[in-house]
């Protein structure tokens, strides 16, 4: 059995959660180490008890750096009763950091494959920090066997004309995990409202987006209660002034709180006739690049995703012919988009959803074990592994892997 060694930089995070279900269900055995930014019951994982390393804050570069550097000088005493891993992923570049060093106690010659699912704006970013950056990226990538991303566009635009770094990639898109019986689970049936009731555009996932929060404001205002807001997840302080007092005061717009997933999935998808996929926290960056987790999520339960145009986001719906695309965003534009909707323009638009197989939107234990296939592989180096070439190399359209 394949055993994983899994830094993460914050052990609360769902996404966390997820990826190890996938490791596990494709027959690995995971370590998890990692640090914690607060506390959530719903991304612990009943038979995995994660090495915590520190605490660290969101949105505080300093303070994270000096815990990764804290940990560093500690981390023997840390993995002191961890066997040997097989393989080592490091989720993000701070984990590469981590990952370097537990090479170096474990020996020197542990493989480690680099997860990057966002790139951040100091990475981007043209002056003297973000060569800083990008130069710390390339020195410890170095040590790195395998590039694990989540949507074509950071290959095109950032690891292939910015990064330096000349990886093999394998692209794993933010699908649903098909555990055994929860997927089936999926509800597909339209749901127009009652005469009467108003339509609902769920927002759910990690909610870090203001500007968003304030748009879809605004709208239910406008449509005086035609359409409400749903909101669930977990929302970034650092993105808001005051989410819980904005909320509290707008009429349309309801907070419920954190959520499993993907055993949640179903019946919180099952109250929305539309899923929210845009995102301008990082606008013209890493939100124009994107596949978020809530476009899976939302159009394998029938939800009509809603997309911001010139946004990766916006062209995979495009190349599928599915979902209503937002042209400028304002609240004219949105009104424009869904003020007028009927039941026969939200029939047919939910119709193209479900008319795609549900293979666009989740991964099974075939692909899980695809993947624990390829993290083997790299223990491997003089015997190559044989897959189809989209499993290994992100190709626009094809949706990737998993």
């Amino acid at each position: 059995m394949l055993h994983v060694l899994y830094f993460v930089h914050d052990l609360a995070d769902p996404a966390v959660r997820r990826r190890v279900l996938t490791l596990q269900s494709g027959g690995a055995k995971v370590t998890l180490a990692g640090f914690r930014r607060d506390e959530n019951a719903l991304a612990s994982i009943s038979d995995v008890t994660p090495i915590e390393l520190g605490r660290t804050r969101d949105a505080q570069f300093v303070q994270r750096i000096g815990a990764i550097a804290k940990s560093a000088l500690s981390l023997r005493g840390a993995l002191g009763n961890v066997a040997k891993p097989d393989v080592i992923i490091a989720r993000n570049l701070e984990m590469l950091a981590l990952a370097s060093r537990a090479v170096s106690i474990f020996g020197g010659d542990v493989p480690i494959a680099y997860e990057c699912l966002d790139i951040h704006r100091l990475l981007l970013n043209g002056g003297i920090a973000g060569k800083a950056i990008r130069g710390a990226e390339r020195y410890l990538g170095a040590n790195a066997k395998l590039l694990l991303t989540s949507s074509p566009a950071f290959v095109e635009n950032y690891f292939e004309q910015l990064s330096g770094l000349d990886l093999p990639t394998m692209l794993l898109e933010n699908k649903v995990i098909a555990l055994d019986g929860i997927a089936d689970e999926a509800t597909n049936a339209p749901r127009a409202p009652l005469a009467g009731e108003p339509w609902k555009i769920g927002w759910f996932g990690a909610l870090r987006c203001s500007k968003s929060l304030s748009l879809l404001a605004e709208f239910s205002r406008r449509m005086d209660g035609r359409f409400e807001i749903v909101l669930r997840g977990r929302p970034a302080a650092s993105a808001f002034d005051d989410f819980d007092g904005f909320v509290k005061n707008e009429p349309f717009i309801h907070f419920h709180g954190p959520y499993k997933n993907p055993e949640h999935l179903p019946s919180i998808y099952n109250e929305v006739q539309f899923s929210w996929a845009i995102d301008f926290f990082e606008e013209g960056q890493n939100s124009n690049w994107l596949l978020p987790n809530r476009l899976y999520e939302g159009c394998l339960h029938g939800a009509v995703p809603i997309a911001m145009a010139g946004t990766e986001t916006s062209r995979f719906l495009v190349d599928r012919k599915i979902g209503l695309t937002l042209h400028s965003a304002d609240l004219d534009h949105l009104a424009a988009l869904l003020g007028d909707m009927s039941d026969q323009a939200y029939l047919d638009a939910h119709s193209a959803v479900v008319a795609h197989d549900r293979s666009h939107w989740i991964i099974d234990r075939a692909d899980c074990q695809i993947l624990v296939e390829r993290l083997a592989s790299l223990t491997r180096p003089s015997r190559p592994v044989l897959h189809p070439q989209n499993l290994t190399q992100p190709h626009r359209n094809e949706g990737g892997l998993l």
